[in-house]
């Protein structure tokens, strides 16, 4: 028997496998909650089947997304990332990701970690809706208003309330699956 999967994801290998495999699953480490914070920096203004396809030339492009090493990236690594066809070449974009790995490691000395930091905002377990389509789902709520508004303040880019609520999506914060998917439980 078929397994009911969330209607965004339905039809296309390479989207099925991700929200099979991650989307939704709560992440705590740091590494990873970086990496999904700069996947949807680039996603802003575009689709995401886009940033998935490109998301192994990204890991390449940016050190497997060292937030350490990225911080310290000056204009000739900034030039080189614009002539990567393998990645979403937009120079707002490359700039900010520096100024989030900046800003990032900021917030890890203030809090020990960025998990410990953005996790706080849910009281540290995920927020579970239950929405019969995904269609019903949001694009952003009050708390990823706040959450933007907070990141905003302490520097970061790109980080809109969008931005922020996929990113909750993502790393599991909020279980969005639809409450007829399989993986509605399983998260």
């Amino acid at each position: 028997m078929e397994k009911h999967r969330c209607g965004w994801c339905v039809g296309n290998p390479l989207y099925e496998a991700y929200h099979d495999e991650e989307w939704g699953v709560p992440v705590f480490d740091d590494d990873t909650l970086f990496e999904f914070l700069i996947l949807e920096t680039f996603q802003a203004g575009l689709s995401w089947i886009t940033v998935l396809r490109k998301r192994e030339n990204f890991q390449k492009a940016f050190d497997n997304f060292d937030y350490k090493k990225i911080a310290k990236y000056q204009q000739p690594k900034v030039e080189d990332l614009l002539q990567d066809a393998g990645i979403i070449r937009n120079k707002l974009k490359v700039k900010a990701t520096i100024t989030n790995a900046q800003a990032f490691m900021k917030i890890q000395e203030e809090f020990g970690s960025f998990s410990k930091y953005i996790w706080n905002f849910v009281d540290g377990k995920p927020i579970k809706n239950s929405f019969k389509n995904y269609k019903d789902v949001p694009g952003n709520t009050p708390l990823s208003d706040a959450i933007s508004k907070d990141l905003k303040k302490r520097g970061f880019k790109f980080v809109g309330s969008t931005v922020i609520y996929a990113h909750m999506q993502a790393t599991g914060m909020v279980n969005d699956h639809e409450g007829s998917c399989f993986r509605y439980s399983e998260v």
